[in-house]
């Protein structure tokens, strides 16, 4: 039995996010939620409501015990790219890539 939460369309690369996603993988939620208080990093934040909202759904939707639940996935996909443009000399623009992502974070009983 397992839970799941999704953002989509959060505004962090997926290679960044990827990087915090690592640090959670197989640890039960409270120790999870604890080295993501203490990352430095953008990811760490959305990564946090994830992980809180999955232990959530776990606990109310499908009755699991909250003592048992460890993170067994998180996974980072693309999303959309959102394009803008750069001027750049004599007339040239160059095209930035803000990138977007779908992070999902799973959790099970032990």
């Amino acid at each position: 039995m397992e839970a799941k939460a999704t953002a989509r369309y959060v505004r962090i690369s997926p290679r960044k996010v990827k990087i915090v996603c690592d640090l959670i993988r197989g640890k039960d939620v409270p120790t999870a939620l604890a080295i993501l208080m203490q990352t430095p990093k953008a990811a760490s934040e959305p990564l946090t409501k994830l992980v809180k909202s999955a232990a959530a759904n776990a606990e109310n939707n499908h009755q699991m015990d909250p003592e048992k639940l460890y993170v067994s996935a998180t996974y980072a996909n693309p999303g959309p790219i959102i394009k803008r443009m750069m001027p750049r000399a004599q007339g040239r623009a160059y095209r930035i890539n803000k990138r977007t992502s779908h992070i999902t974070v799973v959790v099970s009983e032990r």
